[in-house]
């Protein structure tokens, strides 16, 4: 196996040098892509002092050498990865040495296109744990057993309860297959929820396998300086940010012709739902008459649905916990 590892790295400069070292600890770690994303901090001269020390570890800046985001950096990581395979990792995350131990078996059938894992969780300071716990605790990130490929699209879009989640530093899949299936990669309009738009649709596209679900193979870092901070401190409203993911996932499966029509019901309802839950209490029940007149499919089918019904009244802390 050559695997490409995409690092994309923002505010990391902290953490960055044990994200990359926990990926050069495999042979089948062909190269490391970091794409540093002009960061506050001293990420870049720690990147810069990286690709120097090790061989297989190379650095790029988008051209304008600017912010752009997670979306557009993971995207240039893409096209300029030359290995067969491509995984992910966050710059504040890391692997464990089990990491690629299914894949190397899995693999060997060229049917297998994806392969996913389990994600564990490492608090950097007490502060971090005390912030963060009630939203990640000490849990994996996983899928909750294993499926056929052909369920991991349904399960990841919630259409048939709860499947559990992967996360994308636990993903590995074909080069060639993801540049032929899917296009674009990453959307770069997102700012946030990109990396599960684009698991969305890679799992419908591609034929993903589990690997190992029942114990970490990657570790989520918390600390006080995630991305998530700025949901947790209200500069976004999570709700918001969930209309945003259903809009983007709705367009797309309306524009998808080989779509069947009960799951574009469901993706409707999906964004519907949290469209419901922004909205003022005053005006729920207004918009959920609006949409039984203009939108009958999805409502009726939403009334029927518990997760409908409870999106329409979630708060901001229970749609944050339940990404």
């Amino acid at each position: 196996m050559k695997i490409s590892v995409i690092v994309p790295v923002y505010n990391a400069e902290k953490y960055v040098s044990q994200a990359v070292e926990s990926a050069l600890q495999f042979e089948e770690v062909f190269e490391v892509i970091l794409i540093e994303d002009k960061s506050p901090d001293n990420a870049l001269q720690v990147c810069q002092e990286l690709a120097q020390k090790h061989d297989r570890v190379k650095l790029f800046q988008h051209p304008d050498k600017g912010n752009h985001g997670a979306g557009p950096t993971r995207n240039l990581g893409l096209e300029n990865a030359t290995g067969d395979f491509i995984a992910f990792l966050d710059a504040d995350d890391y692997y464990l040495p089990n990491r690629f131990d299914a894949e190397k078996e899995l693999f060997k059938d060229p049917k297998v296109e994806g392969v996913y894992g389990a994600l564990g969780v490492h608090y950097y300071s007490e502060k971090a744990k005390e912030q963060y716990y009630r939203v990640f605790g000490d849990r994996l990130t996983t899928v909750h057993k294993r499926h056929d490929p052909k369920d991991v699209f349904p399960g990841q879009i919630n259409m048939r309860g709860s499947f559990g989640l992967f996360s994308i530093d636990t993903l590995t899949v074909r080069r060639d297959v993801l540049v032929k299936k899917l296009n674009p990669f990453f959307k770069t309009h997102l700012r946030l929820h990109q990396d599960t738009e684009f698991l969305f649709r890679l799992s419908y596209y591609l034929d993903l396998y589990p690997g190992i679900l029942d114990k970490a193979v990657a570790v989520r870092g918390v600390h006080e300086d995630n991305r998530i901070t700025k949901v947790d401190t209200k500069k976004i409203n999570p709700a918001s940010t969930k209309v945003l993911l259903w809009r983007e996932i709705n367009a797309w499966a309306e524009n998808e012709n080989n779509l069947p029509k009960d799951v574009k019901i469901h993706i409707r309802r999906m964004h519907r739902s949290f469209e419901i839950a922004l909205a003022p209490i005053a005006k729920k029940w207004g918009m959920l008459m609006k949409y039984a007149i203009t939108d009958y499919p999805s409502i009726r089918s939403g009334v029927y649905n518990i997760n409908f019904r409870k999106n329409i009244f979630l708060d901001d802390f229970t749609i944050r916990k339940k990404e």
